[in-house]
């Protein structure tokens, strides 16, 4: 059963368990009184009895009255005179005197034989008469009264001081009071102070102590029960009081190198002594043999895998400093400091910088001790290729020779390249350091998307697709005429058409007539491009077209147009006609609209309808460039408003349209003149 420790303060602790007797370690002979008093009456007869450890004592036995040898040597003397008594057997060391009183007076006080420290004393006030009250002092001062003649102390010390006891006697003639005295109470040492031991005396760091608190008790009172508790500086080691003289620490670490004590005290708590310090230096074993393992062991490592470097030690005591180092780095890469022969440290996620020759340190006070080196090397992954295409021009034209570059800016050789089409294998080249070329000679077929792959073993890396466009230049167009034919009429609307079979876009395509260059269209996606085309007589002749998409132009071949009709010079005339025709209807217009207002602002008349017509505004926007608008305001009060506008709409050739247009600018700026004019006359 574990005992239950409780400590009231810092040097008060006590177990609840009984603890077993100690056995003493040096045997004395003691004396044994009957009567057990120390202090009698003259005339008293007392009995000595000499015993030891080993009662019955055996063999001769020395008495001693005030150091004189007594002519005696049985086991037991019978004494009547005042001195001091002690004995010595043949297997003992002489007891502690005892000092006897044998008194003439007429009151003594008597104390027991033996007493020791922590006994419940019961002192007799006696008299050779009877008496009545008896008063007990202690130095002196008055402690109890009691009608009968004993007192009782509880737990005596060996500094108990002088008792003395007075009684009262009562006669006839009245009442005496008589006083004992002084006496001292001798209360032996009930076990001396420990002495506490080490075994080893010099321990070693890392090995169990063993530590004994030695006390002994005397045989009178073998049946006291001890308990002990041990203390480093002034800290309780263990689990606080026990029964047990002994305490075992386990291991013993540089850091409990100090001053050691003990106490023992019974479990009564009424006599606790405690022994002297003792200084205790735990010794230190300095480490050796220190050694450097790593994992992986062969030290092959993947860039981004975890590298462990284990550092040991075959001997060594006590806390150990670890540290780990990299060849040609000032730094260390860790340190721990713990009590074990080995420590661990991981470096994760190793780099390329990380390959090198590794080694250990481990230190415990007494200096460092290196390990060997172990080299550790590293395989990279490859990195992500990058693919580049080259072609001798700006552009990747059919027949160039093109060249694929993929190179894999990092990774442990040999890498092993393949390049790859839409997905489809190219071919593959391995290679110690360094790029990858790949050549072929471009055709049509050969746009789309590439890429490359690198492969060291250690895993597939995939490029970026590159896409590439081939460009084919262009075949000799076709040109042709919609409607087909050679002959047309001057007037006739003819689509142009000019086509190349092949060619890669945009094609820019020219149209030409007797080698004149009638427009160009750039057609985007491929098909061929259109030229609407109005004919006139002049039109007649070699037409033509080119087709051009950067790499050179082709011209078709020469197709022959014949176009009948009137010239050029006719339709001006007939332009001319048409010209003054219409400028006439907008004479005749603006007249019409004067007379309206006029009359409105007179007769309120209504204006005829073909008139009415011409006067109100569209309803539609006209859809040809010619257009002529005119806006006046009639403020008479039964006309709200009424707007005057002239449109006249012909397809005219530009030349016409634009002398139409100064000539109706003409016109309104008389107009405006007329109108104003009438206003202020219809107002008079």
């Amino acid at each position: 059963m574990r005992p239950v420790v409780m400590c009231q303060h810092q040097w008060y602790c006590y177990s609840e368990v009984t603890p077993v007797a100690l056995v003493g370690v040096t045997p004395k002979a003691f004396l044994l009184l009957n009567p057990p008093w120390s202090t009698n009456f003259k005339n008293d007869r007392v009995t000595l009895t000499c015993r030891d450890s080993l009662s019955p004592a055996q063999g001769d036995i020395s008495w001693y009255h005030n150091d004189h040898l007594l002519d005696n040597k049985s086991e037991e003397i019978q004494i009547h005179k005042t001195g001091y008594y002690k004995c010595k057997t043949r297997r003992s060391s002489p007891s502690d005197p005892v000092h006897m009183d044998f008194l003439p007076d007429r009151l003594i006080i008597q104390a027991p034989h033996p007493v020791f420290e922590g006994d419940d004393v019961v002192l007799r006030c006696q008299g050779r008469e009877a008496t009545s009250e008896t008063v007990l002092y202690k130095n002196k001062k008055e402690i109890r009264k009691s009608y009968i003649s004993n007192f009782t102390l509880n737990s005596v010390s060996r500094d108990n001081g002088k008792y003395h006891c007075t009684a009262s006697r009562k006669h006839f003639w009245g009442i005496t009071r008589d006083i004992s005295k002084p006496l001292t109470i001798q209360v032996q040492e009930l076990f001396p102070p420990p002495v506490l031991t080490a075994r080893p005396s010099q321990p070693i760091e890392g090995r169990p102590v063993t530590l004994k608190c030695e006390t002994w008790l005397p045989p009178q009172r073998s049946y006291i029960q001890l308990q002990f508790c041990f203390f480093r500086e002034d800290q309780a080691l263990g689990s606080g009081w026990s029964s047990s003289p002994e305490l075992n620490l386990p291991t013993m670490w540089s850091e409990n190198s100090g001053s050691y004590w003990c106490q023992a005290e019974t479990v009564t708590h009424h006599v606790r002594k405690r022994s002297l310090r003792s200084q205790i230096h735990v010794q230190r074993v300095p480490v050796s043999d220190v050694n450097l393992e790593i994992q992986p062991p062969e030290g092959q490592l993947i860039e981004g895998e975890n590298l462990l470097l284990i550092c040991s030690v075959a001997n060594g005591t006590g806390t150990v400093t670890f540290s780990w180092h990299r060849e040609g780095t000032v730094r260390s890469l860790g340190t721990k400091t713990q009590r074990s022969l080995s420590a661990e440290l991981q470096i994760l996620t190793v780099k390329e910088h990380d390959a090198g020759r590794y080694y250990c340190a481990a230190d415990n006070i007494h200096g460092p001790i290196l390990s060997e080196l172990i080299r550790v090397t590293l395989r990279i992954p490859v990195s992500r290729p990058v693919l580049t295409l080259r072609a001798p021009g700006a552009q990747a034209v059919v027949g160039d020779v093109m060249e694929l570059h993929c190179e894999a800016r990092r990774g442990s050789p040999p890498i092993l390249y393949r390049f790859y089409h839409d997905g489809v294998s190219l071919g593959s080249s391995s290679v110690p350091s360094g790029k990858a070329f790949f050549k072929f000679s471009l055709t049509a077929e050969h746009s789309g998307n590439y890429s490359c792959e690198a492969d060291n073993g250690l895993g597939v890396q995939l490029s970026d697709r590159v896409t590439l466009s081939v460009t084919v230049p262009v075949s000799h167009p076709v040109f042709t005429f919609h409607p087909a034919g050679v002959q047309a009429i001057a007037g006739d609307v003819l689509e142009l058409r000019c086509e190349a079979q092949r060619g890669s876009p945009p094609i820019l395509y020219w149209f030409y007539h007797k080698n004149v260059t009638l427009g160009s269209i750039s057609d985007p996606f491929g098909g061929g491009a259109s030229f609407n085309l109005t004919l006139m007589a002049e039109h007649s002749g070699n037409f033509s077209c080119g087709a051009d998409n950067g790499l050179g132009v082709q011209r078709s071949e020469m197709v022959t147009l014949s176009v009948t009709g009137p010239s050029s010079n006719k339709i001006t005339l007939i332009t001319e006609g048409v010209t003054a025709g219409l400028l006439s209807i907008l004479g005749l217009a603006a007249t019409a609209a004067l007379v309206c207002y006029f009359r409105t602002q007179r007769n309120s008349v209504t204006v005829p309808g073909s008139l009415r017509n011409l006067l109100e505004p569209p309803t539609q926007t006209p859809k040809n460039p010619l257009t002529l608008n005119h806006q006046t305001q009639w403020n008479s009060s039964q006309c709200t408003a009424m707007w005057i506008l002239v449109r006249v709409t012909w397809f005219i050739p530009r030349s016409a349209a634009s002398k139409i247009q100064k000539k109706i600018q003409q016109i309104h700026q008389r107009n405006t003149g007329r109108i104003r004019s009438l206003q202020s006359s219809i107002q008079s």
